[in-house]
């Protein structure tokens, strides 16, 4: 008797996690082993980082832990480096230690995206994404230390480079990311005699005519409007030419001095696929149908921003899924049945779902949304905003301790403390060390 299919999922996103965590459930032991690989120990619900990093929401509880959530699985923290799909094996190299090789029967590839960079001089040494948890609490610990500098330095040019902020990157992410930010430090101006909420420059650059391509074009121009409002600098039709030594330098000519520079100029498929030696599309990710296995190979499925996905909502036939977290959560969903379908020898079902809308936060009680058209801002949207997530982020536990956070928040006033030794613990022991 043949023994249980092995399931080998590569990443522990959006579609790794969820796919794994329904399989879990429909498979038993005796019919599969999944296998999940990521180089981090979670998930993170990313919808959550911009609160993570204005200090809304505690940053522990925007990730899940996945061996908590995947019981039945074995989870691997490590790096997939290479898959040979000829010989059904993958090649993992763990954090420490030798690389080893896994085989498997059933292929799930979905590491997700990583940040589309461009060759713009300064802008690896100067700049910091804003993808991981990691990231969102560099970014608050980072902005609360420049306030910091700022209050305590007599040297105006140095001052003025601390109190400007560049973002980089009109969309949900860098719209979100900069208002929440904005927000903050507005609020903790307060702590700040010296520091006027008008000292601080925030700028926010998109290479295109509008941002949040998400929602409709008044939406967008209402976005815009409200960020003017608050002192922020919407550059559209503009691009950044170069972040050398911290002077930002625009296509429009402008050229200053800033501390901060952000980079949320969109997303690109992880290197993984085009690398795994599957077939690809001109932008490196890998072609499926519409049930959500990958052409031209055996045994490969595949969901989520990895995966160009028919769109069967819209009468074009060359639509495609948008690389959104809505439709990879749902995706994970039919990706999971699918597995179990095939495990069983039963019949695969299509992926089909049209496009609810989105939602945005613009910092405390404001917001933006377009839900099947319908239209709404301020603190309606917000609260949708804030509804929904909650409702999506995976676990009743998450669920629980992110509304404790927000409703904490209702009676106390906000932390504005910067932790910025997180990022460099061992400093005062190496000094102390010398010394000795």
């Amino acid at each position: 008797m043949a023994g249980p299919k092995r399931i080998l999922i590569v990443g522990g996103g959006y579609v790794g996690m969820y796919t794994a965590l329904r399989a879990q459930k429909k498979l038993s032991r005796g019919r599969a082993e999944i296998v999940v690989v990521d180089p981090q120990p979670n998930m993170t619900y990313q919808p959550f980082l911009p609160e993570a990093a204005a200090g809304s929401v505690e940053p522990r509880h925007v990730v899940v832990p996945l061996r908590r959530v995947l019981k039945k699985c074995r989870v691997i923290t490590g790096r997939v480096s290479l898959i040979s799909h000829d010989r059904r094996t993958a090649l993992i190299e763990p954090e420490t230690g030798e690389a080893y090789e896994i085989d498997y029967d059933l292929l799930v590839v979905a590491p997700g995206s990583i940040a589309r960079t461009l060759p713009i001089p300064g802008l690896a040494e100067q700049g910091v994404g804003f993808k991981t948890i990691g990231e969102a609490i560099f970014l608050r610990n980072h902005v609360l230390s420049r306030l910091d500098f700022a209050a305590s330095t007599e040297d105006a040019a140095a001052r003025h480079r601390a109190l400007s902020f560049v973002f980089v990157g009109g969309g949900y992410a860098g719209v979100e990311c900069l208002a929440e930010l904005e927000d903050m430090a507005r609020y903790a101006c307060r702590y700040y005699p010296s520091i006027a909420e008008g000292d601080m420059r925030w700028v926010l650059v998109e290479a295109a005519d509008r941002i949040m391509p998400e929602v409709s074009v008044g939406l967008s121009a209402y976005t815009v409007k409200r960020l003017v409002e608050r002192g922020i600098d919407v550059r559209l039709n503009t691009r950044l030419d170069s972040a050398t030594d911290g002077r930002i330098e625009l296509s429009d000519g402008e050229a200053f001095e800033a501390d901060t520079l952000v980079w949320t100029a969109g997303v690109k498929a992880h290197p993984l696929a085009a690398e795994s030696g599957l077939p690809t599309d001109d932008k490196g990710r890998l072609p499926c149908r519409a049930n959500l296995t990958v052409k031209g190979v055996d045994g490969v499925f595949s969901a989520g921003d990895t995966a160009a996905v028919p769109d069967l909502s819209k009468s074009d036939p060359d639509a495609l899924c948008g690389p959104s977290a809505q439709h990879a959560v749902r995706q994970a969903k039919v990706l999971a049945d699918n597995l179990v379908a095939t495990v069983n020898g039963a019949a695969l079902q299509d992926y089909k779902h049209a496009y609810a809308g989105s939602v945005a936060s613009l910092g405390l009680y404001r917001g933006v949304a377009e839900l099947y058209g319908i239209k709404l801002r301020g603190p309606i949207a917000w609260f949708l905003h804030r509804t929904y997530h909650l409702s999506r982020v995976p676990t009743f536990n998450r669920k629980v301790r992110v509304l404790a956070d927000w409703t904490a928040a209702l009676f106390f006033p906000r932390e504005v403390v910067s932790l910025g030794q997180l990022q460099s613990p061992r400093t005062d022991f190496e000094k102390a060390s010398v010394r000795s």
